[in-house]
Protein backbone atom coordinates (compact mmCIF):
# COMPACT_ATOMS: atom_id res chain seq x y z
CA UNK A 1 0.00 0.00 0.00
CA UNK A 2 1.29 3.36 -1.25
CA UNK A 3 0.93 6.87 -0.43
CA UNK A 4 -2.45 7.15 -3.47
CA UNK A 5 -3.91 4.04 -1.76
CA UNK A 6 -4.01 5.93 1.55
CA UNK A 7 -5.24 9.36 -0.15
CA UNK A 8 -8.07 6.67 -2.15
CA UNK A 9 -9.28 5.09 1.47
CA UNK A 10 -9.21 8.48 3.11
CA UNK A 11 -11.17 9.81 0.23
CA UNK A 12 -13.49 6.74 0.20
CA UNK A 13 -14.04 6.65 4.17
CA UNK A 14 -15.31 10.57 4.15
CA UNK A 15 -17.47 10.00 1.21
CA UNK A 16 -18.35 6.11 0.67
CA UNK A 17 -19.78 7.43 -2.76
CA UNK A 18 -17.56 9.28 -4.71
CA UNK A 19 -16.98 8.55 -8.35
CA UNK A 20 -14.09 6.69 -9.36
CA UNK A 21 -13.68 9.38 -12.26
CA UNK A 22 -13.47 12.03 -8.81
CA UNK A 23 -11.09 10.17 -7.20
CA UNK A 24 -8.94 9.45 -9.90
CA UNK A 25 -8.89 13.63 -10.55
CA UNK A 26 -7.96 14.39 -7.18
CA UNK A 27 -5.20 11.78 -6.61
CA UNK A 28 -4.00 12.33 -10.46
CA UNK A 29 -4.13 9.04 -12.03
CA UNK A 30 -6.41 7.44 -15.19
CA UNK A 31 -10.32 6.03 -13.79
CA UNK A 32 -9.13 2.58 -14.35
CA UNK A 33 -5.70 2.82 -12.64
CA UNK A 34 -8.16 3.82 -9.39
CA UNK A 35 -10.61 0.58 -10.24
CA UNK A 36 -8.02 -1.54 -10.58
CA UNK A 37 -6.42 -0.04 -6.70
CA UNK A 38 -10.02 -0.15 -5.20
CA UNK A 39 -10.38 -3.97 -6.29
CA UNK A 40 -6.94 -4.70 -4.84
CA UNK A 41 -7.96 -3.21 -1.52
CA UNK A 42 -10.97 -5.26 -1.46
CA UNK A 43 -9.59 -8.18 -2.51
CA UNK A 44 -6.86 -7.60 0.77
CA UNK A 45 -9.89 -7.03 3.03
CA UNK A 46 -8.40 -2.98 3.36
CA UNK A 47 -11.79 -2.17 2.28
CA UNK A 48 -14.14 -4.33 4.27
CA UNK A 49 -17.53 -2.89 3.22
CA UNK A 50 -19.56 0.11 2.00
CA UNK A 51 -22.46 1.76 4.57
CA UNK A 52 -24.26 4.35 4.60
CA UNK A 53 -24.34 6.16 7.94
CA UNK A 54 -27.82 7.54 9.70
CA UNK A 55 -28.63 9.40 12.38
CA UNK A 56 -29.70 7.65 15.54
CA UNK A 57 -32.02 10.23 16.29
CA UNK A 58 -34.00 10.24 13.01
CA UNK A 59 -34.79 6.49 13.41
CA UNK A 60 -35.79 6.99 17.04
CA UNK A 61 -32.57 6.00 18.80
CA UNK A 62 -32.42 8.96 21.18
CA UNK A 63 -30.40 6.54 24.04
CA UNK A 64 -26.46 5.97 23.38
CA UNK A 65 -24.76 3.72 26.40
CA UNK A 66 -21.40 1.96 27.10
CA UNK A 67 -21.67 -1.10 28.98
CA UNK A 68 -18.74 -2.92 30.65
CA UNK A 69 -19.70 -6.79 31.04
CA UNK A 70 -17.93 -8.93 33.63
CA UNK A 71 -17.95 -12.34 32.75
CA UNK A 72 -17.01 -14.54 35.18
CA UNK A 73 -15.03 -17.33 33.56
CA UNK A 74 -13.30 -17.81 29.64
CA UNK A 75 -15.36 -20.91 29.16
CA UNK A 76 -18.41 -18.67 28.62
CA UNK A 77 -17.15 -16.22 26.33
CA UNK A 78 -18.50 -17.70 23.44
CA UNK A 79 -21.90 -17.95 24.23
CA UNK A 80 -21.23 -14.66 25.76
CA UNK A 81 -19.76 -13.33 22.18
CA UNK A 82 -23.03 -15.23 19.73
CA UNK A 83 -25.33 -13.77 22.00
CA UNK A 84 -24.74 -10.17 21.97
CA UNK A 85 -24.10 -10.64 18.25
CA UNK A 86 -27.71 -11.71 17.47
CA UNK A 87 -28.87 -8.34 19.38
CA UNK A 88 -29.24 -5.49 17.26
CA UNK A 89 -29.57 -2.49 19.77
CA UNK A 90 -25.75 -3.16 20.68
CA UNK A 91 -23.71 -2.02 17.79
CA UNK A 92 -20.25 -3.01 18.77
CA UNK A 93 -18.48 -5.39 21.54
CA UNK A 94 -14.96 -5.91 22.33
CA UNK A 95 -12.87 -7.85 24.67
CA UNK A 96 -10.93 -5.66 27.54
CA UNK A 97 -8.03 -5.75 29.89
CA UNK A 98 -9.29 -3.90 33.27
CA UNK A 99 -12.06 -4.76 35.49
CA UNK A 100 -14.35 -5.89 32.65
CA UNK A 101 -14.57 -8.62 30.28
CA UNK A 102 -16.01 -6.66 27.58
CA UNK A 103 -17.45 -2.95 26.20
CA UNK A 104 -20.20 -3.18 24.52
CA UNK A 105 -21.82 0.34 22.77
CA UNK A 106 -25.61 0.45 22.34
CA UNK A 107 -28.24 2.57 20.97
CA UNK A 108 -32.38 2.25 22.39
CA UNK A 109 -35.06 4.13 21.88
CA UNK A 110 -35.63 4.87 25.58
CA UNK A 111 -34.30 4.54 29.11
CA UNK A 112 -36.85 1.52 29.57
CA UNK A 113 -35.55 -0.16 25.85
CA UNK A 114 -32.22 0.28 27.64
CA UNK A 115 -33.42 -1.61 30.95
CA UNK A 116 -34.81 -4.14 28.96
CA UNK A 117 -31.89 -5.31 27.41
CA UNK A 118 -29.45 -4.90 30.65
CA UNK A 119 -31.46 -7.07 32.42
CA UNK A 120 -33.76 -9.69 29.99
CA UNK A 121 -30.90 -9.55 27.45
CA UNK A 122 -27.30 -9.13 28.42
CA UNK A 123 -27.67 -10.53 32.41
CA UNK A 124 -29.00 -13.59 31.67
CA UNK A 125 -26.13 -14.65 29.17
CA UNK A 126 -24.51 -17.65 31.49
CA UNK A 127 -21.43 -16.21 33.34
CA UNK A 128 -21.94 -12.62 33.24
CA UNK A 129 -21.53 -11.34 36.64
CA UNK A 130 -21.69 -7.31 36.86
CA UNK A 131 -22.70 -4.57 34.12
CA UNK A 132 -21.62 -1.23 34.47
CA UNK A 133 -23.56 1.01 32.25
CA UNK A 134 -22.40 4.91 31.43
CA UNK A 135 -24.93 6.95 29.57
CA UNK A 136 -23.84 9.24 26.68
CA UNK A 137 -25.74 12.86 27.24
CA UNK A 138 -24.09 14.40 24.31
CA UNK A 139 -21.25 13.49 21.64
CA UNK A 140 -18.42 15.27 20.46
CA UNK A 141 -16.68 13.29 17.99
CA UNK A 142 -18.29 10.05 16.42
CA UNK A 143 -15.97 8.98 13.73
CA UNK A 144 -15.18 5.68 11.76
CA UNK A 145 -12.66 6.75 8.83
CA UNK A 146 -8.90 6.22 10.20
CA UNK A 147 -5.80 7.26 8.72
CA UNK A 148 -3.39 4.30 7.43
CA UNK A 149 -0.19 3.48 9.27
CA UNK A 150 2.91 3.77 7.23
CA UNK A 151 5.78 2.13 9.12
CA UNK A 152 9.12 4.32 10.03
CA UNK A 153 7.12 8.03 8.64
CA UNK A 154 6.07 10.00 11.41
CA UNK A 155 2.24 11.86 10.83
CA UNK A 156 1.47 15.19 12.77
CA UNK A 157 -1.71 14.86 14.59
CA UNK A 158 -5.06 15.69 12.46
CA UNK A 159 -2.96 15.32 9.22
CA UNK A 160 -4.83 13.46 6.36
CA UNK A 161 -3.78 11.99 2.78
CA UNK A 162 -4.82 14.53 0.19
CA UNK A 163 -6.11 17.22 1.91
CA UNK A 164 -5.83 20.84 0.71
CA UNK A 165 -4.64 23.35 3.23
CA UNK A 166 -7.35 25.99 2.43
CA UNK A 167 -9.93 23.31 1.93
CA UNK A 168 -12.89 23.45 4.03
CA UNK A 169 -13.11 21.21 7.58
CA UNK A 170 -15.53 18.26 7.36
CA UNK A 171 -17.63 19.91 9.56
CA UNK A 172 -17.78 23.34 7.25
CA UNK A 173 -18.78 20.85 4.64
CA UNK A 174 -21.55 19.71 6.89
CA UNK A 175 -20.30 15.95 6.69
CA UNK A 176 -19.31 15.72 10.16
CA UNK A 177 -20.82 13.88 13.47
CA UNK A 178 -19.82 16.24 15.91
CA UNK A 179 -22.06 17.57 18.54
CA UNK A 180 -21.25 20.87 20.83
CA UNK A 181 -22.74 20.10 23.66
CA UNK A 182 -21.79 19.28 27.40
CA UNK A 183 -19.38 16.57 26.81
CA UNK A 184 -20.38 14.88 30.41
CA UNK A 185 -21.74 11.54 30.96
CA UNK A 186 -23.55 10.12 33.98
CA UNK A 187 -22.43 6.45 35.36
CA UNK A 188 -25.39 4.42 37.12
CA UNK A 189 -23.78 1.11 38.48
CA UNK A 190 -25.87 -2.64 38.06
CA UNK A 191 -25.03 -5.88 39.72
CA UNK A 192 -26.49 -9.07 38.72
CA UNK A 193 -28.63 -9.87 41.38
CA UNK A 194 -28.77 -14.01 40.44
CA UNK A 195 -26.93 -16.17 43.58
Amino acid sequence: MDGIDRQILDLLQRDARITQQEIAKRVKLSQPSVADRIRKLEEQSIITSYVARVDPLQLGKDITAFIGVSVGHPQYFDEFAKKVASLPDILECHRVAGIDSYMLKVRTENTRALDRLLVEEIRTIPGVTRTQTTLVLSSIKEETSMLACVPGEPRKPGAREGRNEGRASRSEEGRSDVRSDSPARTQSREKDDRP
